[in-house]
């Protein structure tokens, strides 16, 4: 019986084809500036990518662009293949202009919510950014539809030209930063309403494909039930909503009430948990439809306090699989974040774990351990911009990552799944700006591996 299991996987197995064609377009998607954006054959947004448990992805990448471009899978593992990570001079060089690469992506052993991204310059808030997502063959808990809702911030300008600007003015006197809100691919004040039929249950799948911008998400009147975070299937835990930083991904099973006599509506909240918030601008409000029957009357819901709700806990998640913790600790890194002055004294801070803010080598850091030989396991051949760690295989690490510093941050480590053992404040007798210290410039590695 085992032997005939393996076959039928096998045979259902499909090799996707996709292919992109990067490049720009002039568009307006909040409906107040226009700017040259990065889209996906001639268009933005860029259609999802849906795939089913063990399928193959081949993604052709074509580059229209006038700079190199990578293209990163959020979440995915790539055991074995690292070089299809897309990792911008990390895992790879880069496609260049007016060339292609094909990403070879293997989901077996995945399944989930995921997104895929640009992740050499700052394609990713211009615009190239898709949501992924692997389909169970037998999900472990049934549901009649799957819905996608997507979260994006969007800039008034190109992301490059909002970070030069940011970096030639002493940090804080800018002014307001003044975003929109995209929900599925469109300002939210113009989002199109989501349709329920009366007691069908739905698997939603909210997906942040922001670059710095946190979205919280509510369904008043309906209870949220969360069945994966981040590609990992939970426990079942209820809540009043979600709580999403940049990149982070939730599904919810939803239960339609057994009568369309009202209509509801999706309440998002788009707010900044890294940037100072500006009276009026941040947070914003939007309510997306939710529609039982055309013309009936929409049900209002007293306002409460985010404070008196029960909102999403990633660190209070319960995976389903309940693997066994992690030991003997092999090894024990310790990342604190710091603040590093810009280069030019004035602008907006540098974000690094090191002595050095990081910065590119001229060697992809993949190539530099595959052609080093001995010299691979040495940290310092990658050079000090990469503030590189070398952990042996199969080791178990243990990672503290303290923040100290007075705003948040998320963390995202490629290709890893890690357990969560402990939350909790961290000690600062010197308070946050004593860990703030003044530019360093690394010099790369290497002008060459011969």
């Amino acid at each position: 019986a085992l032997t005939l299991l393996v076959v039928q996987v096998c045979v259902l197995a499909e090799h996707v084809r996709v292919r992109w064609n990067v490049g720009y377009l002039d568009i307006s998607r909040d409906g107040y500036s226009t700017w040259k954006a990065v889209g996906v054959n001639g268009t933005l947004p860029i259609a999802p990518i849906y795939v089913d448990e063990g399928d193959v992805l081949e993604l052709n990448v074509y580059n229209s662009l006038d700079k190199p471009i990578s293209v990163h899978s959020h979440g995915l593992f790539f055991k074995n293949a690292t070089y299809y990570d897309g990792a911008g001079m990390v895992t790879e060089c880069g496609i260049p202009p007016n060339e292609s690469f094909t990403y070879i992506i293997d989901t077996g052993g995945q399944t989930g919510t995921f997104w895929i991204h640009g992740h050499h310059h700052s394609e990713l808030s211009d615009g190239l950014r898709a949501p992924f997502i692997i389909r169970e063959r037998m999900p472990a808990v049934q549901y009649d539809e799957d819905i996608l809702i997507t979260l994006e911030d969007w800039q008034r300008m190109r992301a490059d030209d909002l970070t030069n600007l940011q970096q030639s003015v002493p940090f804080g006197s800018l002014g307001p930063n003044n975003p929109t809100a995209l929900i599925n691919g469109i300002n939210g004040n113009k989002t199109q309403p989501i349709h329920f039929v009366p007691g069908r249950r739905y698997r939603l799948r909210v997906v942040s494909m922001s670059g710095t911008y946190w979205f919280k998400f509510r369904l008043p009147g309906h209870t949220l039930e969360i069945i994966e975070g981040d590609g990992t299937d939970t426990e079942p835990a209820v809540v009043d909503g979600l709580d999403l930083c940049p990149g982070q991904r939730y599904s919810v099973l939803v239960m339609a009430h057994d009568t369309d006599a009202f209509n509801y509506a999706f309440n998002v909240t788009f707010y900044s948990k890294f940037f100072n918030q500006v009276a009026g601008l941040d947070p914003r409000h939007y309510e997306i439809p939710l529609v039982y029957r055309p013309n009936a009357l929409t049900r209002k819901f007293p306002v409460i306090e985010d404070s008196e709700l029960t909102w999403s806990d990633d660190f209070a998640l319960v995976p389903r699989n309940k693997q066994p913790l992690l030991a003997p600790v092999d090894r024990q890194i310790v990342l604190t974040e710091r603040e590093h002055d810009h280069e030019n004294g004035i602008g907006s801070a540098d974000i690094a774990f090191g002595d050095y803010a990081y910065s590119p080598g001229l060697v992809p850091s993949l190539f530099t351990a595959l052609t080093t030989g001995a010299l691979a396991g040495e940290s310092s051949v990658y050079g000090p911009q990469a503030s590189a760690f070398v952990v042996k295989h199969m080791h178990v690490v243990e990672i503290v990552l303290n923040n100290p510093n007075n705003r948040y941050h998320s963390f995202h480590m490629h290709g890893h799944a890690f357990q969560i053992v402990e939350v909790g404040p961290l000690y600062s007798p010197t308070g946050p700006q004593q860990n703030k210290i003044a530019y360093q410039r690394a010099r790369s590695f290497a002008k060459s591996l011969e």
